[in-house]
C-alpha cells in the first residue's frame, strides 16, 4: 500500500437526508452507554453546538462511568484493567487528556520481552538496565535490542513499520478541519475516504505477506502483538490487525489513576444528566420522538436516541426491529495475581530468569496470551497481569505460580471477534434519529478509534437536525510523539512519570 498524499483526495459530499425540525425545548437528546464512545458523543455535541434547551440524558447500567476503560486495586494499588494504553498520534485522546487538566504517564518502552512456545523462549530481548542508569547506557540498551531483534527478524522489521506507518498518515485525516473532512452517513464512507477501507476486506496475515513480511516475523513477533492487543491471531482483519500492531510502538501512555477518567471528564464538561445503574430495556419510535424505558421502569421521551454501546451482548428490544449483521465479541479474560511466577513451568532455575513481559504463539496447548509485571514489591513479591481467551482456573494457576497472595478475575466482552471481510451496522439504525456509534469497532476497536466515530455521529445528528454550529474545529493534524512534546515542554504539567 502507498499513502496518498493530502491533496489527492477528493472532497466529497456526503448524501444525507433533509434536515429535520429542531428538537422541541422539551425534548431530550439521549445517549445510551457512559464508555468513551458515550462520553465523546455528549462532549462533540455540547462542543459543536447548542442544543436549544434540549436536556442532555446519558444512561449506564453498570454503576461506573468508563464502560470498559477501568481500574482493579490489588494490595492497595490501581492498575488498568481494560483499555490500558493511548498512542502518541491519537489526537482526540490527547485533547481530552489536556483540556481536563488530567495528569499522564509515560508507557514502558523498555520491557524485557520474552516470546514464549509453551516449551521455552525462542526469543527474548536484553533485561532492563537498573533505575538511574546514564543516557549513552540507555542509548546503547536500546540499540543492542534493536540488533537482536534485526538478527532473528531481518528486514521484516522495516517493512513491517512502514505498513503501520501508511495506515496512521490514513488515519490522520480523521482530524481534518470541517472544510475538508465530510459529515459521513455510514462506516464504508468514513474508511473509503481515508483510504482504509481496503484493509477491512483482508486478513492481517495476507495484508503483511503481500507487504513482504517473512514468515517467522509474522508467526512470533506480529502475533504476539495481536494476541495480546485483542486476544486473537494473524487471521485478524487487516486493519484491527494494523491499530494492534501500532499498539506496540514507543511514545505510548496512560491518564495517571486510571483512563476511565477522560469518560467521566467529558460528561462533566458536557453537563449532562447522568444515569447510573439505570440501564435501557427497550426503544421504541413513538413517531415524533423515541420512548426509552428503563430497567427501572421509568419512561423518556428522547428527540434523537446515540446507541453508545456495542449491541452484542445487550438486551435492548427496538420497536419497529432494526437490522444488523450478526458479530460475536470476543472475550478477554485479565486476570489479576499477586504472588510470585514458576520458574520451573517455563523451564526456568530461577524466578528473576523470567522476562517481564511474556508473549505467546499461537498454539493450541498454550492457555493465556500473555503475562506482564506490574509492580515489583520484592523478588518473590510482584502483582502480574494475564490475558486469556478463557478462564484460569485455580488449578492451572498453581502451576503457574509458585505462590499467590491475591486472584482477582474480569471477564471482559473486550472487542469485536474480527473476520474478514468486515460488515458493518448502519451509522443510523432506522432513517430518522436513532444513531449507533459502536458500529465502527467492525473496524478496530480502541479509545481514538471511539471517539473518532462520536464525533462523526455528533456532526450527523447536527447536519441532519440543522442546529446551529459553534465553529470549534478538531485539533490540526501536526503529529509529534509524546516524547517530542515531554522534552518541549508543552504537556510538562500535566505529565507524571
Amino acid at each position: 500500500m502507498v499513502p496518498l498524499p493530502l491533496f489527492l483526495f477528493p472532497l466529497l459530499l456526503v448524501l444525507v437526508p433533509a434536515a429535520l425540525p429542531l428538537p422541541r425545548a422539551s425534548a431530550d437528546i439521549c445517549i445510551v452507554g457512559a464508555g468513551i464512545s458515550g462520553a465523546s458523543t455528549a462532549f462533540f455535541l455540547t462542543n459543536y453546538t447548542s442544543l436549544h434547551g434540549a436536556q442532555l440524558r446519558v444512561f449506564e447500567r453498570r454503576h461506573r462511568v468508563g464502560g470498559r476503560l477501568a481500574t482493579v486495586a490489588v494490595a492497595g494499588d490501581r492498575f488498568e484493567a481494560g483499555g490500558a494504553i493511548i498512542h502518541p498520534r491519537n489526537l482526540h485522546a490527547r485533547r481530552f487528556a489536556d483540556l481536563l487538566g488530567l495528569a499522564v504517564k509515560a508507557g514502558g518502552d523498555d520491557d524485557w520481552l520474552g516470546i514464549w512456545d509453551g516449551k521455552s523462549f525462542v526469543f527474548q530481548t536484553l533485561r532492563p538496565l537498573p533505575p538511574g542508569s546514564s543516557w549513552w547506557r540507555r542509548k546503547l540498551h536500546g540499540l543492542l535490542n534493536s540488533l537482536l531483534l534485526l538478527r532473528r527478524y531481518g528486514l521484516s522489521l522495516l517493512k513491517l513499520d512502514k505498513f503501520v506507518q501508511e495506515m496512521l498518515q490514513r488515519f490522520v485525516l480523521f482530524y481534518n478541519g470541517f472544510e475538508s473532512r465530510p459529515v459521513f452517513a455510514t462506516v464504508e464512507e468514513m474508511l473509503k475516504w481515508t483510504g482504509l477501507y481496503g484493509l477491512t476486506r483482508r486478513t492481517l496475515e495476507e495484508e503483511l505477506l503481500d507487504a513482504g513480511l517473512n514468515s517467522r516475523t509474522i508467526a512470533e513477533l506480529v502475533t504476539v502483538i495481536t494476541r495480546i492487543n485483542y486476544g486473537q491471531s494473524t487471521r485478524i482483519s487487516g486493519l484491527a490487525g494494523a491499530v494492534s500492531l501500532a499498539g506496540s510502538e514507543s511514545g505510548l501512555w496512560a491518564v495517571k489513576g486510571g483512563n476511565w477518567q477522560l469518560a467521566a471528564g467529558l460528561l462533566k464538561t458536557s453537563n449532562a444528566t447522568l444515569h447510573l445503574q439505570e440501564g435501557i430495556d427497550s426503544i421504541t419510535d413513538a413517531g415524533d420522538c423515541y420512548v426509552l424505558r428503563s430497567n427501572s421502569g421509568s419512561e423518556y421521551n428522547c428527540t434523537v436516541t446515540v446507541v453508545a454501546t456495542p449491541l452484542d451482548e445487550v438486551n435492548i428490544t427496538f420497536s419497529p426491529p432494526i437490522s444488523i449483521p450478526p458479530r460475536k465479541m470476543q472475550h478477554t479474560h485479565a486476570t489479576f495475581v499477586r504472588g510470585l511466577l514458576n520458574p520451573g513451568y517455563f523451564g526456568l532455575n530461577s524466578a528473576s530468569d523470567i522476562p517481564e513481559l511474556i508473549g505467546t504463539l499461537e498454539l493450541p496447548d498454550i492457555p493465556f496470551s500473555c503475562i506482564s509485571v506490574l509492580k515489583r514489591y520484592s523478588k518473590d513479591d510482584m502483582t502480574y497481569k494475564m490475558f486469556s481467551r478463557a478462564k484460569l482456573d485455580d488449578g492451572l494457576l498453581d502451576q503457574i505460580f509458585s505462590a499467590r497472595k491475591e486472584t482477582i478475575r474480569i471477564n471482559w466482552a473486550a472487542y469485536p471477534h474480527y473476520e474478514a471481510p468486515e460488515e458493518f451496522a448502519p451509522i443510523l439504525l432506522d432513517g430518522k434519529q436513532l444513531y449507533y456509534v459502536n458500529t465502527f469497532e467492525s473496524a478496530a476497536s480502541a479509545m481514538e478509534t471511539g471517539a473518532v466515530s462520536a464525533e462523526n455521529v455528533a456532526r450527523l445528528i447536527i447536519s441532519r437536525l440543522s442546529l446551529p454550529k459553534r465553529g470549534v474545529e478538531p485539533p490540526t493534524p501536526h503529529i509529534k510523539s509524546f516524547t517530542e512534546e515531554e522534552e518541549e515542554g508543552s504537556w510538562r504539567r500535566h505529565v507524571d512519570l
